[in-house]
């Protein structure tokens, strides 16, 4: 070692921090040992009403999975223009209505705010299932998000839905 090191600095720890460590049997002692919550346990039930199921996710036979189901709709669908989304709308032979999502980089940019776009519109379906249920027809819907959707709370996707809902009720009583 250099005179310097030897000289400035200290290879022994001093007396003030040897018994700093608390070992793990006295540190524990504070928290009391029914303070943790415990995870659910069993299966969580959903409500027939509700279109998410137990962990708030829609379930599969809700959802628009394969690109041939949005092509069907985009191809045959009805559409509906708002000025924070676009809505296809295809009446379907299936018991319940179906929800297929876009929100894509051209109209929305990164990720993350896809992703956001993309939670409001579902929040929106989901909140307006009631309405859903007012239709004759059980549809199947894809949701085209516009940039818009980005600076808005979850109210004005809502509404706007709303609105979508009830032009495609006024055109199923005209057809």
């Amino acid at each position: 070692m250099s005179d310097y090191v030897k000289e400035n600095i200290s290879t022994e720890q001093s007396s003030s921090r040897q018994d700093t460590r608390v070992s793990r049997a006295d540190g524990d002692q504070e928290r009391s040992s029914g303070a943790e919550k415990t995870p659910r346990e069993g299966a969580q039930t959903s409500h027939p009403d509700t279109l998410l199921e137990g962990r708030g996710r829609l379930s599969k036979d809700m959802r628009l999975r394969t690109s041939d189901e949005f092509r069907r709709v985009y191809a045959r669908g009805r559409r509906y223009d708002g000025r924070l989304m676009t809505a296809f709308v295809l009446p379907n032979d299936l018991s319940h209505h179906r929800i297929g999502l876009t929100a894509s980089r051209k109209a929305i940019g990164n990720a993350v705010e896809r992703n956001r776009s993309k939670r409001l519109l579902r929040e929106a379906f989901r909140l307006n299932g009631a309405l859903l249920e007012g239709l004759q027809t059980k549809c199947d819907w894809v949701l085209n998000a516009r940039r818009s959707l980005l600076h808005v709370k979850v109210s004005e996707p809502l509404a706007e839905l709303q609105s979508m809902i009830a032009r495609a009720a006024r055109d199923e009583r005209a057809d």
